[in-house]
């Protein structure tokens, strides 16, 4: 039996008291906390930044993945990781200059990630597949939480694995977006390292301890 691990997102999370938001990540048994940034330009809508994630690293001794849904990205990375982030992911389509930025991460002596949105192919990625620590597929298209999982995205995730095993690479494939307990089977099946949960898992319906 595969057991992946759970990343759960504070985006769905009450905002009000993200100190027992952490503590559930940790009695839950989740495996890092996952950290969208929104900057309300890549995406509709903003959530939190530097300053949020300072005042919550103290919390936990559980990695931080930051997920930049922002704007030029290579801007903020440093900061990012002043504030404690361990993994930082930034999206394809925000960054000319893909594969420099992953190289600033490194230095910085952080995991580096790519995304993609679910209209953008996999094929488009073949460059960096050799320099990344993970690959996160939006299944969802990204700014809100709650949305149900795009079915086509699974696909996805299958192309990535299937490449990885080819080229004899790596990188965590991270599944994000509407992953629940009644989705987390296909994505886990179709290669998932990593799994993104946001309203199932502060609904409660999914935790750690869950098996596919």
């Amino acid at each position: 039996m595969k057991r992946p691990l759970l990343a759960p997102s504070l985006l769905s999370a009450d905002f009000s008291d993200l100190a027992t938001a952490v503590r559930q990540v940790e009695e839950k048994k989740g495996s890092a906390v996952h950290i969208d940034v929104m900057d309300g330009q890549f995406v509709p809508q903003i959530s939190y930044g530097q300053p949020v994630i300072q005042s919550i690293r103290r919390l936990t001794d559980l990695p931080f993945d930051v997920h930049l849904m922002v704007e030029r990205p290579e801007t903020m990375v440093d900061s990012f990781v002043e504030a404690g982030a361990d993994w930082l992911t930034f999206h394809l389509e925000a960054v000319v200059h893909a594969h420099r930025l992953v190289q600033r991460i490194h230095a910085l002596g952080k995991k580096a990630g790519v995304s993609v949105v679910p209209s953008t192919p996999v094929a488009l990625l073949e460059e960096l597949l050799g320099e990344v620590d993970l690959v996160l597929v939006m299944t969802v298209n990204p700014g809100f939480g709650g949305q149900e999982l795009i079915p086509s995205c699974v696909t996805k995730i299958a192309r990535l694995a299937a490449m990885r095993e080819e080229r004899g690479l790596d990188f965590l494939i991270s599944a994000d977006g509407g992953v629940n307990e009644r989705t987390v089977r296909a994505v886990v099946e179709a290669g998932a390292d990593i799994v993104v949960s946001g309203s199932a898992f502060f609904s409660g319906s999914l935790t750690g301890d869950f098996y596919v």
